[in-house]
């Protein structure tokens, strides 16, 4: 059987479907399924935006391994914590439309907090630099309690972990506080504030009829979530609660993400230049350093992991180790990347890849964990 489905998955890598400026299999292609080999990911979709314009899509490999379904422009992926930047440019639509400030408290928007949680600005929960418990246990990767409002109650119980802006941690409760703020000032839940305020104007029908359940919900042309455990290649569940769907939950496919971020790039989404600023400017620490995931991933913003560096600077949304979105805002180039496979990391090639549309791009030097 494991056999047949190697067997199985170099066919389909063989004669994948993609498109292009070219009409043909190039350079492209290859290197992508040089890295789906090696890295023995089932299925991948790819979308390159260059100058406003997406000049490159692909779709390679299963996915679904079960049944021997190849990967299409049907296809929609899980993309985890790339909710997160959704989230983000909902705050700073909010912030927009004056109904908040990035440094106010959260106590200004909020009720029955913590005392030591009243002062936390909402940037610092945008950047995962508030200090405050997580409600994730990640050794478990599932709540701390199953019940989601015993889960509550513990988490309001616990001490903060470090003193606001000292450090960045990852920490999905940012994120469930970060929804009721959206819920609260924009009078609807964030799964409809997200969908009217942004899927719904760019256009990503995929992506509005997936929802925000991920692998709990039933979605059409879905594909399978898979991780390797011990080397042996396994289905992977994964389910969040609707109140923490601002941590991750939407599913979508390369081609409509890429659509979002060229309306977001052309301020469709947002009113002011400084917003967009706003959004992909990583939090300083109180040190005068930026913190993020990794050397690579070295800050974060609102929503959004940025790859804070000299030459070609990047903000870079990644979700579970299997996806990601590169935007050069300075080299007009945007690279998306899905894939099924939990450990796939290609926010550790993308860069490689970009080499091909940036000359003196340098390889990415380490993998992220997100």
């Amino acid at each position: 059987m494991i056999n047949h489905l190697k067997s199985l998955l170099v066919t389909v890598l063989l004669f994948s479907f993609t498109n292009s400026i070219f009409g043909q299999k190039d350079k492209v292609d290859v290197f992508i399924q040089n890295q789906m080999q090696q890295r023995r990911i089932p299925g991948l979709q790819l979308a390159i935006v260059k100058k406003g314009e997406i000049i490159k899509t692909g779709n390679y490999g299963l996915a679904n391994l079960q049944d021997s379904i190849a990967v299409n422009d049907k296809t929609v992926f899980t993309i985890n914590s790339i909710t997160k930047a959704f989230v983000g440019v909902a705050i700073v639509q909010l912030m927009e439309a004056g109904k908040l400030q990035l440094e106010a408290p959260i106590a200004t928007y909020l009720k029955d907090l913590p005392d030591t949680w009243k002062a936390i600005t909402v940037q610092q929960l945008l950047s995962h630099t508030s200090g405050i418990p997580d409600i994730v246990n990640e050794e478990e990767s599932v709540l701390i309690n199953d019940d989601p409002e015993k889960a509550w109650e513990m988490v309001l119980q616990q001490p903060n972990e470090f003193k606001a802006g000292e450090k960045f941690s990852y920490n999905q409760t940012n994120y469930l506080l970060l929804g009721r703020i959206i819920n609260h000032l924009s009078g609807m839940s964030f799964q409809e504030f997200i969908t009217r305020e942004q899927l719904e104007k760019v256009g990503m029908p995929k992506t509005i009829v997936s929802g925000f359940g991920a692998t709990k919900a039933i979605i059409p042309h879905s594909a399978a979530s898979y991780q390797y455990r011990k080397g042996v290649l396994s289905n992977m569940f994964f389910s969040f609660p609707p109140f923490l769907q601002t941590a991750a939950g939407m599913s979508s496919t390369a081609t409509e993400l890429a659509r979002w971020v060229i309306a977001l790039q052309n301020m469709e989404l947002l009113k002011q230049s400084s917003s967009l600023k706003a959004l992909w400017t990583p939090a300083v620490l109180n040190n005068g350093e930026t913190g993020g995931f990794s050397r690579l991933l070295n800050g974060y913003g609102a929503g959004w992991p940025v790859i804070v560096r000299t030459d070609h600077p990047a903000v870079a949304p990644v979700g579970g180790n299997r996806s990601a979105i590169f935007v050069y805002p300075k080299d007009d180039l945007s690279i998306i990347i899905l894939t099924n496979l939990s450990g796939a990391f290609p926010d550790g090639f993308i860069d490689e890849l970009a080499g091909f549309f940036i000359p003196d791009m340098i390889k990415a030097p380490v993998n992220s964990h997100n």
